[in-house]
This record gives structure tokens, sequence and C-alpha cells, in this order.
């Protein structure tokens, strides 16, 4: 079964580009400059250069209005990027990291999950989205919790 992972639309964060750091702050974001691994931006989804600039927010990547409602932290690079659109494939931050994989129902309700490595992830992928009840799945940087991405069927 073909999959396809997408991220995040830079368009909720472009109003945080440049802002002076009190100004981020009271938007609950903070700047952050990249000085080595450990900053996958996730519009992107890949790894920030040392030296890139990137914020950090809080972000709901479950909206849904279920105990499974969720938010957390991410970075998103400050400047424009194209967000991913790979199909049969992950991108290469994902692929580097422990990964959550959690399925989710076109209610919002989580109905299954697992761990796996990132660079032994499809049959999982492939695994959850066999089943008929699952709408979508998100996955997440297992070590910090942090929403890596969205997975559905291509």
């Amino acid at each position: 079964m073909s999959f396809r992972v997408t991220g995040l639309s830079p368009e909720p964060f472009r109003h945080l580009f440049g802002l002076p750091d009190d100004d981020l702050a009271r938007h609950g974001a903070r700047r952050y400059v990249a000085d080595g691994p450990g900053f996958p931006d996730r519009i992107e989804i890949s790894d920030a250069s040392p030296g890139e600039t990137l914020l950090l927010v809080n972000y709901v990547h479950q909206p849904a209005d279920t105990p499974y409602r969720a938010s957390h932290a991410i970075f998103v690079r400050e400047r424009p990027v194209t967000p991913t659109d790979l199909v049969g494939d992950l991108p290469p931050a994902m692929r580097a990291r422990p990964l959550s994989l959690r399925a989710f129902d076109a209610d919002g309700l989580m109905v299954d999950g697992d761990l796996v490595d990132g660079r032994e992830a499809e049959p999982l992928i492939e695994r959850l989205l066999a089943d008929p009840a699952v709408a979508y799945i998100h996955a997440h940087y297992a070590k910090r919790g942090c929403y890596a991405g969205l997975i559905e069927r291509a």
C-alpha cells in the first residue's frame, strides 16, 4: 500500500518570522539557532543546518475534539520553505530517528500505535494503513514526543 508523508503549511507561522524576541515570547514562541543536529523543521521535515534560525512554537497537531486532542513544541525554519509531500518514502529527518506512529480513525480516536526505528518504518506504516478503521497516522519523534508529520494513504 502506498503512503504519503506531508509537512505542515508554513502559513500559520509566517507572521512570526523576523519578530523581535519579546514579541515572539508574547506568542509563546522562541528563536533558536541550530548548532548541530536536533533541529528538525516540520514544514520541510528536514534537519536545519548549523547557523539556521528556527522558531520553537506550540502546535496543535491533533485538533480533534476527543481525549486525543494534542499539541506539543515543534521547530519551523524562520524562512520560507516548501512543505514536504513525499509518496512511498520517508524524509531523511524521520529516517534518522526512532518514531512513534499513532494511527487515528476518522473521528480522531487512536486505534493503534507502535514504536519503530525510522529506517525500518515502512512495514509498520503499511500494517497500520491496511486497517480500514485507520484514517491517518501521526508520526512523532519518539525521544522527545514532538509531532513530526502526517502519513496518509496515497
